[in-house]
């Protein structure tokens, strides 16, 4: 485990690739990269709890699929990213064709029925708002849902991005990749230097970080509509 580097934060395309190949030079890297943990702090989950404690509506975008891992298979996973990967390599849940996703209303109204409840989908915001108390007291509880149009939400899971080659063999339902070595690391090290400025000077803007991130990861798409899905309801 010495030098032994573990990242959890599970972001699908998060820049690891050569930070892993310019720090493993140095210290051995390896990392895991996993999706939503079911009921952890700011999930959907967790934040359905939150709406239902709260006496308010449901809310979610219904052509978004996300994958769920318990709090136990994210910590396996990290786990054996550390013990058993090697030098400049990623630890994933293993694509496959049944890969278990699932549509946001369909997990609110699983979610609902978990609790005793039935979905009653509304038209409007403003519907599901003023109905609360009285479909509640009838068993329900009101949802909106509605087409995907905010910032950030890409329409369905993903783990491994154009150009990654995965080991699907070695650990069954775990996939791992393996980063090649970096050979230019001037481009992370002016990236970083953007960032550290930006820390430096006490504020940024949200362009100002993408940009930096942008010119490591030219790959990177990020559709900015002025709308974000914590706002929602």
């Amino acid at each position: 485990m010495e030098g032994r580097v573990v990242d959890g934060t599970g972001a699908p395309i998060d820049g690891l690739g050569p930070i892993n190949a310019k720090n493993s030079s140095r210290i051995e890297v390896s990392s895991s990269r996993f999706a939503n943990v079911a009921f952890s702090d700011g999930s959907l989950l967790h934040g359905f709890n939150q709406r239902l404690a709260k006496r308010q509506p449901l809310s979610a975008p219904e052509d978004v699929r996300r994958y769920f891992i318990t709090p136990s298979e994210a910590a396996i996973l990290s786990l054996m990213a550390c013990f058993l990967g090697h030098n400049r390599e990623t630890f994933v849940p293993n694509p496959g064709e049944d890969f278990g996703t699932m549509d946001f209303r369909s997990i609110a109204e699983r979610f609902l029925e978990s609790r005793g409840l039935r979905p009653h989908p509304c038209a409007t915001e403003q519907e599901a708002r003023r109905s609360v108390e009285e479909l509640a007291a009838k068993g329900a509880w009101p949802c909106y849902f509605f087409s995907s149009d905010t910032t950030g939400e890409k329409p369905v899971e993903e783990f491994v991005m154009a150009g990654e080659e995965v080991d699907s063999t070695r650990y069954g339902e775990i996939g791992v990749i393996r980063w090649p070595e970096l050979e230019d690391d001037s481009v992370l090290d002016e990236s970083l230097r953007s960032l550290a400025r930006q820390r430096a000077a006490g504020s940024w803007t949200r362009g100002e970080v993408l940009d930096a991130l942008k010119s490591l990861l030219p790959e990177f798409r990020h559709q900015e509509t002025g709308k974000y899905l914590d706002a929602r309801m």
